[in-house]
């Protein structure tokens, strides 16, 4: 299945989605969506980095007493273990000569303070574990909530266009990689980077020719670092976007299930993981493959400089230059130098990574809604209901222009049904009237005032929509109809039930209306989910409904069902219906019937029927149908 089936699946898209008249590219398919997979500028690339250190700061910023503790435990256990080798350069140069006299103090000092700083470094270790867990857990848990909060507030057009798989993909996957990074790899690298300042100041002070040497060999290892920097956060972006791929696919294979199965997709399907998942291997592959020339050319350069350092060394030993306790100590800094640089080749792929991951999350954080709220809203209590659209312009992007200067006016408490052809722009009116999107020009109002200066608390307590597709969440039916107003009472809920004429069958289910609907209300037919969803909308008690082909789906006996809770619910409220079945039509009063984003016909049913228009040929074949 496509990412567009998923995305009209969850969101419900209509037929006058941007994707309504897009030929489908086989082909895109198969690659998924690669927008986020386009090769950026160097320029960019620094865009991207700053972005994301800027959300790392403002993630930490809360918690920074907790991050200054665990700087400072980690810099305590750094200077525990850069001390260590200096008592036992002591011991050898001063604890044995004088414990050869008879004088044991020299060594005994040595070997307490060694024994000193072992236990100091371990209680440090456990401590700055324990912090920088703490530290690392408050953090995701504050970027998973600021994520799914933030994708919540976004429009509508957000998530018709970027599927739930790779909402999914940010919040799970690119989450847990960061998590690695701050739970395992953030002790590694501070540990690291401090051992490698400590141990270069040492070794200057213990030998300026040896630590000369140490210096040189550590100029090619900068350069190293910087070209396999930008070569792994490259690969690392490649891998996050195809996961990203990966999971797409599972969702939408998983959440179409039926219709795969129908169709016989699943070999299909298979082929596109497949091609998905290789794409996968491949990216991360080649991350792998070159953080391992990275962690060679690093140990490498080590190795040579061990090598000549204990050359240079010993000819100076032998000179008398330096004692032969200095350069124990120094090849046991040296080995302490470079093992945090293995240490960093290891934590430098978590960290591209993890950046990468970042880069993504941080991207989805700074969309802005298309459709905004206002900074300073307009009060609306209560709605009367009246409509009013001036002269509204509105198109899916440049080359489709849907509605060209739109006038409708509905008076409060008029139910207006909405006729005609696939493409005709009557879900356009629905997602307007609901402001699911703006107009690009003109104006929407109720009861006078624009929707752009209504809060969206007002806005959706006063309009509701239903579509064809009763999303149902897993939970009680109670729960599923309360989400109309979820401080009801049990009371309010059963008669909401009662009205649209449901009450009786779910206090005959085994738990009544505390029974779960499961998954998708899969334990409720269609006409039962439908009641749910307009029980929820008696129970809201809104100005305005909109009902978005609402019994499309239902069987005849269902349709009826849902027929007589629909004249319950529109009762006393502005109503608009796009149906293509005319007999939910037959409770309109006025009737418009659609074409290229124009009224072509306005009037009550009965007019309508009576005359010789385009309505009168619908109805006519329709009652045909029916024979």
């Amino acid at each position: 299945m496509s990412t567009e089936t998923v995305a009209s699946q969850d969101a419900a898209a209509s037929e006058d989605s941007p994707a309504g008249d897009t030929p489908r590219d086989e082909a895109a398919d198969w690659r998924g969506i690669a927008s986020e997979d386009k090769e950026v500028t160097q320029a960019g690339n620094l865009v991207l980095a700053e972005r994301s250190r800027r959300l790392l700061l403002d993630l930490v910023r809360p918690y920074r007493r907790l991050a200054a503790l665990a700087l400072v435990l980690i810099v305590v256990d750094n200077a525990a273990m850069v001390s260590a080798p200096l008592f036992i350069a002591h011991g050898l140069d001063n604890g044995i000569a004088a414990g050869r006299e008879g004088n044991w103090g020299p060594l005994t000092w040595a070997v307490g303070g060694y024994f000193g700083a072992v236990l100091l470094g371990g209680a440090t270790t456990f401590l700055f574990l324990r912090v920088s867990g703490k530290l690392s857990q408050s953090v995701l848990f504050d970027l998973r909530v600021r994520s799914f909060a933030h994708m919540q507030r976004l429009s509508v057009s957000f998530h018709e266009k970027y599927t739930s798989g790779k909402v999914v993909a940010r919040l799970t996957g690119d989450i847990e990689t960061l998590q690695e990074l701050l739970e395992s790899a953030l002790n590694q690298a501070l540990s690291a980077i401090l051992s490698v300042l400590t141990i270069a100041a040492l070794l200057i002070y213990l030998d300026l020719t040896l630590a000369a040497i140490v210096l040189i060999g550590f100029v090619p290892l900068v350069f190293v670092t910087r070209w396999a920097q930008r070569r792994q956060r490259a690969g690392y972006r490649r891998t996050r976007g195809a996961i990203a791929k990966v999971v797409v696919q599972f969702v939408e294979s998983m959440g179409g299930m039926r219709a795969v199965q129908t169709f016989r997709r699943e070999q299909r399907n298979e082929s596109v993981l497949a091609y998905e998942d290789a794409e996968y291997q491949q990216a991360t592959t080649a991350a792998m493959r070159g953080m391992g020339d990275y962690a060679g050319l690093t140990r490498l350069l080590g190795n040579l400089t061990t090598v000549i350092i204990i050359v240079v060394g010993a000819w100076q030993v032998i000179e008398g230059h330096i004692a032969v306790g200095v350069l124990a100590a120094y090849l046991l800094y040296l080995n302490e130098f470079y093992g945090p640089l293995d240490e960093l080749a290891q934590v430098f792929n978590s960290y591209q990574s993890a950046a990468a991951a970042l880069e993504k999350i941080s991207g989805v954080l700074e969309e802005e809604p298309s459709v905004p709220e206002p900074a300073d809203p307009t009060p609306l209590a209560k709605a009367r209901g009246a409509v009013l659209m001036d002269k509204v312009s509105f198109g899916y992007g440049e080359e489709r222009q849907v509605l060209p200067e739109f006038t409708l006016d509905i008076p409060a408490g008029q139910v207006v049904a909405l006729v005609g052809a696939t493409g005709a722009g009557k879900s356009t009116l629905a997602k307007l009237l609901t402001r699911f999107y703006d107009p690009s020009e003109g104006t929407v109002t109720l009861d006078g005032i624009d929707l752009r200066r209504i809060s969206d608390a007002d806005l959706r307590r006063n309009v509701v929509m239903v579509t064809q597709e009763s999303y149902l969440f897993s939970g009680s039916v109670a729960d599923n109809i309360r989400l109309g107003r979820p401080d009801a009472t049990d009371e309010e809920v059963f008669a909401a039930a009662r009205a649209v004429g449901l009450y009786d069958f779910v206090r005959a289910l085994p738990e009544g209306f505390a029974t779960d609907v499961r998954k998708r209300g899969g334990r409720l037919s269609a006409g039962q989910r439908q009641l749910v969803a307009f029980a929820r909308v008696f129970l809201a008690d809104p100005a305005v409904i909109v009902l978005d082909e609402a019994t499309s789906s239902l069987d005849i006996p269902g349709e009826r069902l849902v027929q007589h809770a629909l004249e319950t619910v529109l009762r006393d409220r502005t109503a608009v219906i796009i149906a293509h079945r005319l007999s939910t039509v037959a409770i309109a009063d006025r009737v418009l019937v659609l074409e290229s984003g124009r009224v072509v016909e306005d009037g009550s049913p009965a007019e309508l029927i009576a005359g010789t228009g385009r309505f009168a040929t619908l109805h006519a074949a329709w009652r045909e149908s029916l024979v």
